[in-house]
């Protein structure tokens, strides 16, 4: 004998309590595209901090270099019988052989003597990675004048 239920009972779905039904796509199909959207806004976020960092770097690098190149001519330049020209030919030299244009476009060097001190002023434009804008670089160095004096 087979048991049929009679016909006027009907099927109940059991819910438990507390708990919503689950949906009729699935689960995580509501989500779909949502990495998609991540990148789209963290993407350019996170190569703009890279840009920047190496921007930072870049003018870092050419102030440095700058300074470096003042701080050698300004030396050259307070010696007992220096020149000013012999600072700015120093400073040029030691430029040309930091990197030359590939650290500090543009660089112009000019120096002056004064009866105690020497300064040499190191100017130029570091390399950018941002289009249209170059930063401007200016370092100066300053040496007390080397003098030699008689006894009397």
């Amino acid at each position: 004998m087979s048991r049929a239920r009679p016909a006027t009972s009907r099927r109940r779905r059991r819910v438990r309590r507390g708990a919503h039904p689950r949906p009729r796509w699935g689960r995580g199909q509501g989500e779909r595209g949502s990495a998609s959207i991540e990148l789209v806004i963290l993407l350019p976020i996170l190569f703009a901090l890279m840009f920047l960092g190496m921007q930072g770097a870049l003018i870092y690098h050419a102030r440095s270099v700058a300074l470096a190149a003042a701080s050698e001519g300004a030396q050259t330049a307070a010696v007992e019988h220096g020149q000013a020209s012999d600072g700015i030919a120093a400073a040029s030299a030691f430029l040309a052989d930091a990197g030359g244009d590939r650290v500090l476009d543009d660089a112009s060097v000019t120096g002056a003597l004064s009866a105690t001190q020497a300064t040499i002023t190191v100017t130029g434009a570091s390399l950018s990675v941002v289009p249209g804008w170059t930063p401007q670089v200016e370092q100066s160095a300053s040496v007390t004048r080397e003098l030699l004096s008689e006894e009397p």
